[in-house]
C-alpha cells in the first residue's frame, strides 16, 4: 500500500508559477512510476504528465508540455510538479498517482492522493 498526499495547491495569476509536492508512504516509494493528473469541473481526469521509476525519464501532455516539469525527491519520498506560465485553463484539482508502468492512462495507476486545487485567474 502506498499513501500519497498533494500539497501546494492555491491562487494564482495567469503567468505565474506554482510548484506541487505529493508525499508518500508505505511501499518503497522508488519502485514506482509516478504521474500528475488534473480534473476541471464537468470534465474528465486529465493525464498531465508522469516520470519513470529512477526519475531519469519524464513524459508530458501536450497541453502542458514546455511548461512543467516533474521531479522526484527519493530521500524525501516526493515527487513535485512545478508549473510555470500558467493559464486560466490549468484550473484544475491536480492528483498524484503511483504504478508499476509508464501511462498516460488513470487506470493504469494503483494508488491516488486527494488531489489538491489549482486556480489560474486570467
Amino acid at each position: 500500500q502506498v499513501h500519497l498526499v498533494e500539497s501546494g495547491g492555491g491562487l494564482v495569476q495567469a503567468g505565474g508559477s506554482l510548484r506541487l509536492s505529493c508525499a508518500a508512504s508505505g511501499r518503497t516509494f522508488s519502485g514506482y512510476y509516478m504521474g500528475w493528473f488534473r480534473q476541471a469541473p464537468g470534465k474528465e481526469r486529465e493525464f498531465v504528465g508522469t516520470i519513470s521509476w529512477s526519475g531519469g525519464g519524464s513524459y508530458f501532455g501536450d497541453s502542458v508540455r514546455g511548461r512543467f516539469a516533474i521531479s522526484r525527491d527519493f530521500a524525501k519520498n516526493t515527487v513535485y510538479l512545478q508549473m510555470n506560465s500558467l493559464k486560466p485553463e490549468d484550473t484544475a484539482v491536480y492528483y498524484c498517482a503511483a504504478g508499476d508502468r509508464y501511462s498516460t492512462r488513470p487506470q493504469a495507476y494503483d494508488y491516488w492522493g486527494q488531489g489538491t486545487q489549482v486556480t489560474v485567474s486570467s
